[in-house]
């Protein structure tokens, strides 16, 4: 008679934690990607903005088109600031989620290698089994022949 594997709920429940932690570290690498992204994107808009200025500044600009130059670009700079406290916290979250995926992939595979050990403990009893009836059989077997050796020799 095969048992059937006792802790087969927790591998069931095992798997389902590392699926669900699986799919949210997708969802955080693909945010922080985004907010990386965002941040380059700035970066960009600044340094482009930057050289406008720049070029606006050796062809002569009067002082009102400076200053609303100087203020945009810290407007953009106060958005730099912003997107990499975005990007911090991104990553941190991804880190989180990182741990939580490990955790779940060594629960879910300390439970596998249990489940292994009891198919194989189980296959061990089964052939045993199997042997033991295979023996009785020959047994029998024999037996019935000797008898029927003896008989005929009667």
């Amino acid at each position: 008679m095969k048992k059937s594997f006792s802790l087969q709920p927790l591998l069931n429940l095992a798997q389902h934690q590392n699926d669900s932690a699986t799919l949210k570290l997708g969802q955080l690498n693909t945010q922080e990607h985004n907010e990386q992204g965002k941040l380059e994107t700035l970066q960009q808009y600044r340094k482009d903005y930057q050289a406008r200025l720049n070029e606006a500044t050796q062809n002569g600009i009067d002082q009102t088109q400076l200053r609303n130059f100087h203020e945009f670009i810290n407007k953009i700079d106060e958005a730099i600031s912003q997107q990499l406290k975005m990007v911090g916290k991104s990553k941190a979250s991804t880190q989180v989620g990182r741990r939580e995926f490990d955790s779940a992939r060594r629960k879910l595979k300390s439970f596998d290698t249990l489940q292994q050990r009891h198919i194989k403990t189980q296959k061990k009893i089964a052939e045993k089994s199997e042997q033991i009836t295979l023996d009785e059989h020959a047994g029998r077997s024999a037996s019935c022949k000797t008898i029927d050796a003896e008989e005929h020799n009667k």
